[in-house]
């Protein structure tokens, strides 16, 4: 599939090319023989075939899109989380004088560790962008893609797992307790922990369901692929049907 993404304009090119010599054989034909009612038949399937993979693959990118931005809105989610929570362990944290202040700044050491795989978020459009439908007209302006790189990037958001980072419970029995406590002492540290608490509860199930619909899309990216060979068989079929134009002219 990855050679197919990253020849696709050549391939195109060349199933025209192969197109224009068989209809310069045919143009030896007079209009109304046979070959050219095939030909224009030909473009017909050939082009409805082409149309309805296109219309696939426009869902497909629409979907693509739609997860690229939600992948932008969970990493701008993560880095607020972590200055919500450094800025937490500064102003309680240096230094904790109290026990249970103590417990809550632990936990949010613990959750700030956990949500550092995040930073592999952008790798997920990086890998999906790989197979855009003509990519490879890149090329024409001196820009190549590093395929080993690629599949290094497609193996590390493949291994990307959200349940690494979900070790840790915002609220287990210990860290509920403390925040019951603080409560009543310090309501304003209680009310900033549980704040990031749900916020980390709510970007884990974020990333949760974003690893979900990657999957779903990588497991479908051969969508992608037959919209390029249903462009090579348009490419093949045009000149036939140009050929076809230009003998009824005659």
């Amino acid at each position: 599939m990855i050679f197919i993404a990253d020849n696709q304009f050549f391939l195109i090119l060349a199933c025209f090319c192969i197109g224009l010599v068989g209809t310069g054989f045919l143009l030896r034909k007079p209009a109304g023989h046979r070959v050219w009612r095939l030909a224009d038949l030909g473009w017909v399937v050939l082009g409805g075939i082409g149309a309805l993979i296109a219309v696939l693959a426009g869902i497909y990118k629409a979907d693509t899109g739609r997860l690229e931005r939600q992948i932008d809105i969970a990493y701008a989610a993560t880095s607020a989380f972590d200055r919500d929570a450094a800025r937490f362990r500064l102003r309680f944290c240096e230094p904790a004088y109290d026990s249970d202040i103590a417990v809550l700044c632990d936990k949010i050491e613990f959750l700030s560790a956990s949500t550092a795989g995040n930073a592999d978020l952008p790798l997920f459009i990086a890998v999906t962008d790989q197979v855009a439908p003509l990519q490879g007209l890149q090329a024409l302006f001196g820009r190549s893609e590093n395929t080993s790189e690629m599949k290094e990037m497609a193996a590390r958001a493949d291994s990307f797992d959200p349940a690494a980072f979900t070790v840790f419970t915002a609220l287990d029995t210990s860290t509920q307790t403390s925040v019951n406590t603080l409560r009543r002492k310090v309501p304003a540290i209680a009310g900033d922990f549980l704040i990031l608490a749900r916020a980390y509860d709510a970007l884990i199930d974020q990333i949760t369901q974003l690893k979900r619909e990657w999957e779903y899309l990588q497991a479908n990216a051969h969508i992608l692929v037959l919209q390029i060979l249903a462009l090579c068989m348009v490419a093949f079929a045009a000149p036939f049907r140009l050929g076809k134009s230009v003998v009824d002219l005659r």
